[in-house]
């Protein structure tokens, strides 16, 4: 009965003693965290502040069409091929700088497995380089809401620009030059409030196209009076003029609209191209910081 006994308590201990050999063998579990903020905080100071010097630096050459300063951007014609080159060098080495610090920084890993360790480094280069981005947007916010914004805002200006554009001033003032032989004699102030006079009434019929009949009647009188001329030759003269201001408001809105083409298309031409230099830059960071985690665990 005693050796029955002590077959069974030799059985039941059995499986305990080498559940406690088997946790023996394992090594002691990190007590670090799964991210290393430390790291990625300094692989992003690296990227952002890289980046900036490699902005600048273009601007000074020329080569980049993106200033870091305020109220400098985009313009229609300068988003060339040597500005694509250097907007996305600067994004992949600064993004392959701040993934390997953030990489190669990182506490190490004692009892991870490889995959995980893999998994980690990239993400660490990850958060590395959108720390950058979002550090580097927040302060060339100014430049990139011109960038982006760029066609909305060229849409909006050429809408203002049909209800703003006035006649020529040169059209207005022909329209007002004393003939050759006039004898009037008129003060710089009436000259001056004719011209409001006239440039008035041209803006409220350039809308519509037609000078009314009673318009018409009464710039013939006004120019008359002004200049010195007969009814006939002013009338011809206010008829000549409207022609002329039409015209001159057709040209300029036509104008307009084609910078505001030129504005739009450099607008999504760059978002594009910007967009294509940040996606590889995230790829670059996230392989660099393994190529930096692998370094530093060897």
């Amino acid at each position: 009965m005693a050796l029955t006994s002590s077959i069974g308590a030799d059985a039941l201990r059995q499986p305990r003693s080498e559940r406690s050999e088997r946790m023996a063998e394992r090594p002691a579990r990190s007590p670090l965290s799964g991210v290393s903020w430390g790291a990625i905080l300094a692989g992003a100071a690296g990227a952002a502040a890289l980046s900036l010097i490699l902005l600048i630096l273009g601007t000074g050459l020329g080569l980049s069409a993106v200033s870091p300063w305020a109220q400098e951007g985009l313009g229609a014609q300068s988003f060339t091929v040597s500005t694509i080159l250097w907007v996305t060098g600067t994004q992949l080495l600064a993004a392959a700088l701040g993934g390997y610090l953030a990489g190669r920084l990182r506490g190490q890993w004692l009892d991870v497995q490889t995959d995980e360790i893999y998994f980690r480094d990239t993400a660490h280069g990850f958060l590395a380089w959108a720390m950058a981005t979002l550090a580097t947007a927040a302060l060339l916010s100014a430049t990139i809401a011109s960038i982006v914004g760029g066609g909305v805002q060229a849409g909006a200006g050429v809408a203002k620009a049909g209800a703003d554009m006035a006649p020529t001033a040169y059209v207005v003032d022909s329209l007002l030059r004393p003939s050759a032989n006039a004898t009037v004699v008129t003060t710089a102030a009436d000259r001056e409030a004719a011209r409001t006079e006239v440039t008035g009434i041209f803006m409220n019929t350039l809308r519509t196209g037609a000078l009314p009949a009673e318009d018409q009647r009464y710039l013939s009188q006004l120019v008359a009076q002004r200049t010195g001329v007969s009814e006939a030759e002013a009338t011809q003269r206010v008829s000549q003029s409207h022609a002329r201001a039409q015209a001159a408001l057709r040209t300029d809105e036509t104008t307009a609209r084609e910078a505001a083409d030129k504005a739009r298309k450099a607008s999504a031409y760059a978002s594009l191209w910007l967009f294509i230099a940040l996606l590889s830059g995230a790829f670059i960071a996230s392989w660099a910081a393994t190529f930096g985690g692998r370094q530093r665990d060897h």
